[in-house]
């Protein structure tokens, strides 16, 4: 299977906002969370990603088919010097799970921007959790540092936070 990371142009915008909803339905059995009014769930930060440096989004393809997308920014939640990366979201459809397609893509995503990175797991997905070790085990510089209980990136519980250098 034939795997890229393409960066998102502001034209694919609306695209991008398609695959957040299925990104965010998927979540929404870990935070408990509903649609809005109308249906949706909503991302509050898409926009930023073309106004705001330091954002990046990428489209996950396998095959030349989008099979899902990565967020880049600046904003963290341990480490608050400006040089730390995080991983906001990530997100690969059901249907190319399990095959690879996930593993190679975070591992390139992470290798686009060489340094500090920082992400965070929901203690909830135990899926993600074993998912992320092994990510980080295969493309990190050395051990992750694992921060427990870190507060405010999910509304119904405490997040554990990976801190590594690539």
């Amino acid at each position: 299977m034939n795997i890229e990371i393409v960066q998102v142009e502001e034209e694919q915008r609306e695209i991008l906002a398609h695959l957040i909803e299925l990104y965010e339905y998927d979540f929404s059995e870990f935070e408990n969370s509903d649609v809005n009014a109308y249906g949706l769930y909503g991302y509050s930060y898409l926009d930023y990603y073309w106004t705001e440096k330091g954002r990046y989004a990428y489209f996950i393809k396998a095959d030349g088919k989008l099979a899902g997308f990565a967020m880049v920014c600046g904003y963290c939640y341990v480490s608050k010097d400006r040089e730390t990366r995080f991983l906001s979201e990530f997100f690969v459809m059901r249907k190319y799970r399990r095959q690879g397609v996930g593993k190679y893509a975070a591992g390139e995503v992470l290798k686009k921007h060489p340094g500090k990175w920082e992400l965070t797991v929901h203690p909830n997905n135990r899926v993600s959790q074993k998912f992320w070790k092994a990510v980080i085990d295969n493309v990190a510089a050395g051990p992750a540092e694992i921060v427990e209980n870190v507060a405010d990136v999910y509304e119904d519980a405490p997040a554990t936070a990976y801190l590594f250098t690539v």
